[in-house]
């Protein structure tokens, strides 16, 4: 199960990330997501969880806990999508010629 952590302090690393959720289940992965510029934190992160019911039981006990003197942000990660908004682009304004 692939969990999506907001709310984070900026001085959480991933080692804390894996920490706050080893209390519920066992931990394949716990990520800090950062910005490339800078190697900052963004603030949130992922944390992948083996066990579907202990991952279920994480969310629902952090999401709205406070942690760091931050207020938790925790939910199922939804899948990137790569599409554009609002369609494909073909066919629009019937494509910018006369017909004779």
């Amino acid at each position: 199960m692939n969990i999506f952590v907001a709310g984070l302090s900026y001085q959480i690393n991933d080692a804390d990330l894996k920490e706050l959720f080893e209390e519920y289940g066992a931990i394949s992965s716990a990520k800090i997501i950062t910005d490339r510029e800078t190697g900052r934190s963004k603030g949130f992160g992922f944390v992948e969880m083996d066990d579907e019911a202990e991952g279920q039981r994480a969310i629902e006990e952090l999401n709205g806990a406070e942690y760091d003197g931050r207020t938790l942000a925790v939910s199922v990660a939804r899948p990137r999508t790569e599409r554009p908004r609002g369609g494909g682009g073909y066919n629009r304004g019937g494509g910018g010629r006369d017909r004779y």
